[in-house]
């Protein structure tokens, strides 16, 4: 698989990472890992440039970002407020992800992206909330940035300490530090949200005296 990837991007270049990370940010089932750990590895050869490629990989997970972010808003609201009873989200449950998206959605839109089983998912409650395009960007590409760099300098390594990368090697080296990320990543974003509910509190105090 690693090698038949490896011959993709070289047929595609940078418009494949730019599809794959865009299926990747959607509801496809196509692992970030498999698309930019490969990038990392041809970059470690020369044969790609590390900067372009992490440029391509947060292009298209901010383009499928929109796609779900578009979906949240055109159609999530219409087919929830009708079924959402059925899923325990009936109107007045879904008026306060509404809300609590409309306060807090840079944060969630930011450590979301750093998640596994949720970095896919957060752009639906987005816009779903219609949270300020602007801002949504925003934290949606420094999210994703954080994720894309990580797997491409993975990838870098890999291929400066490899003479040939197979899936093997490859499974061996993600099983290696996938758990040391993750941590990482979870802590990371636990830090991000008690700071964040900190400078919360005190603008509300300072608001509230003023």
């Amino acid at each position: 698989m690693i090698e038949s990837l490896l011959a993709l991007f070289e047929q595609l270049g940078y418009t494949g990472i730019l599809i794959l990370m865009l299926l990747e940010s959607t509801v496809f089932p196509v692992p970030s890992e498999l698309v930019m750990i490969p990038a990392g590895v041809l970059a470690a050869q020369g044969r790609m440039n590390p900067y372009l490629a992490v440029f391509m990989g947060v292009l298209g997970s901010l383009l499928g970002a929109l796609i779900n972010y578009w979906i949240g808003c055109k159609l999530g609201k219409p087919v929830l407020d009708k079924y959402g009873k059925y899923i325990l989200l009936p109107p007045h449950r879904l008026a306060r992800v509404e809300s609590f998206f409309l306060r807090h959605g840079e944060i969630s839109t930011f450590t979301g992206r750093l998640l596994l089983g949720v970095r896919h998912l957060i752009s639906i409650p987005a816009g779903l909330a219609r949270m300020n395009l602007t801002r949504f960007v925003g934290f949606t590409v420094l999210g994703s940035g954080i994720w894309v760099a990580i797997l491409v300098v993975l990838g870098y390594v890999a291929g400066r300490e490899l003479e040939r990368v197979t899936d093997a090697e490859i499974k061996a080296l993600w099983e290696r530090y996938s758990a040391q990320i993750t941590v990482g990543l979870i802590l990371f974003c636990l830090i991000v949200i008690v700071a964040y509910i900190l400078w919360h509190r005190r603008r509300r105090r300072v608001e509230t005296k003023s």
